[in-house]
Parts: C-alpha cells; sequence; structure tokens
C-alpha cells in the first residue's frame, strides 16, 4: 500500500499501480477509458482468472442495502465508474474521478484489443436471438474478431453453460445478466470459467444490436442519458429515483 490521501486508495497489484476511489465503501478504479482498457488486457494476459465490473450510482446504492452485492462487486480487479452519478459522487466526496467509463463503450474500446492479442470472445446474456446479432456487429466493428459462441441469459441451470463456454475456448467473457445477477454469477462461477477475464456488462448486448436505443450524443455529453431513458420508459421512474437516494447516501457518507 502506497501513501493515500483521505477517500483515494493507491496500491501495487501485478506490479500496476492503483488509484481507487472511495464511494460507500467500493474503491473505484480512477481510469480514462483507455487505461480501463489497458489494464483489462494486462489481467488478460497474465494467466490468471480476473473479472470486471461496471457499476452505476444504482448498483453503488444496493451494495450500501446488500452486503451480497458489496461482496461481489468490490472484490472485481477492476471496477468501472459507469454513469454520471458515480462520478459526481466522486465530487461531493472531493475525491473527483477523472471520467465516466461506461460499460457499454468500453465493451466497445476493447475489441480491436482482443483482434491484435488473437483473444477469443464469449457472449452470454439478453433475450435468445441477441447475443447472435451483438455478434455480427461487434465483427462489423472490430474486423477479425473471433465470438466464438453466444448464449442467452434464459437458463437456470449454470452447469451446461459453463461447459459450452469452455468448450468454446473463450479466453474473455461479456457477461450480460443484469445487475446484480451478472455478478452474482461471475463471483460464483469464476473457478470453473476458462476464460481468463470475465466482464459484468449489463443491457450492453441490447444496447449493442439496437434492441434498446442509447441516448443521442447531446445527452450523453450533458450527463443525461438517464433523463432521455426515462422519457422513452417512464416505468423507469421507480427505479431512477434511487439517484436521489444515492446521492443522500453520499452526503452522509461524506459527513461521517
Amino acid at each position: 500500500m502506497l501513501c493515500s490521501r483521505r477517500g483515494v486508495q493507491r496500491k501495487m497489484k501485478d506490479g500496476f499501480l492503483m488509484e481507487r476511489i472511495d464511494i460507500l465503501g467500493v474503491g473505484i478504479d480512477n481510469v480514462t477509458m483507455e487505461e480501463a482498457v489497458e489494464r483489462a488486457m494486462e489481467l488478460l494476459t497474465d494467466g490468471k482468472r480476473h473479472y470486471v465490473v461496471t457499476p452505476n450510482a444504482e448498483i453503488l446504492y444496493e451494495c450500501g442495502r446488500d452486503a451480497a452485492v458489496m461482496e461481489a462487486v468490490k472484490n472485481a480487479d477492476l471496477i468501472l465508474p459507469d454513469g454520471a452519478g458515480v462520478v459526481l459522487a466522486s465530487k461531493i466526496l472531493g475525491t473527483p474521478l477523472k471520467e465516466k467509463v461506461a460499460g457499454v463503450e468500453f465493451a466497445v474500446n476493447i475489441l480491436p484489443k482482443l483482434v491484435e492479442a488473437k483473444k477469443k470472445l464469449y457472449l452470454l446474456g439478453s433475450k435468445p436471438g441477441i447475443a447472435e446479432r451483438a455478434a455480427i456487429k461487434m465483427r462489423e466493428l472490430a474486423p477479425g474478431l473471433e465470438i466464438c459462441g453466444t448464449h442467452d441469459g434464459y437458463f437456470k441451470d449454470d452447469t451446461p453453460v459453463i461447459e459450452e463456454i469452455n468448450r468454446s475456448g473463450a479466453d474473455v467473457l461479456y457477461v450480460c445478466l443484469g445487475a446484480p445477477r451478472q455478478e452474482f454469477w461471475i463471483r460464483q462461477n469464476i473457478e470453473s470459467l476458462c476464460a481468463g477475464l470475465c466482464v459484468g456488462l449489463g443491457g450492453t448486448l441490447d444496447s449493442i444490436t439496437g434492441e434498446v436505443k442509447r441516448a443521442p450524443k447531446i445527452f450523453i455529453k450533458l450527463n443525461l442519458e438517464w433523463f432521455y431513458r426515462l422519457i422513452k420508459q417512464p416505468s423507469r421512474l421507480g427505479r431512477m429515483m434511487r439517484l436521489p437516494k444515492f446521492l443522500m447516501q453520499v452526503f452522509k457518507y461524506k459527513r461521517k
């Protein structure tokens, strides 16, 4: 452990200097998108099993309410700030993160690196047929990308799914089962998987295929992606109310 200021942890891990910002007890990696991709590739090539999570404000809120969610999230090898709410929280706490690292953008940005390293990718999650469509789109985005298999998220028995993933020879596994199910699934099964890197990515496959439309760039730039989604899906209001509750948690945490 190296010298750190309040709310910031710095430590060497596998020869890599990690800086993590403490938000409600979860250490969020203080990285840019480029640094996140670089770190993920380093984890992928060290011969061990690792996993990446991409918590937004809603998931961090649940971490404060559920010890099992906290355990699954905080023990990841790379914890990326997926959402403007997480970045805002870091500023409130006086330890600002460099930038938001959205899970869907991270998932796309790492694809050319997988091609260069000749690594195989497996897609797990979403409704039947979505992963296959996402695979087509990903190959268009990163020519030469080897996607060695897909499986939807509608399964009850993990064993045959894990066996299929392992038979595929996957090096990287995108787990898109929704939070916190995907974090629990990775945490529980990582030792049974041969893939060196598992990444929890929520609705990424739906976004890549256009099944769920992302907000226009102006909304993303202004950190109003959440507002656009609320307009399109008013039924999300109950979930959206977790954001102000999360910020209330942050202010209380700051006072402590």
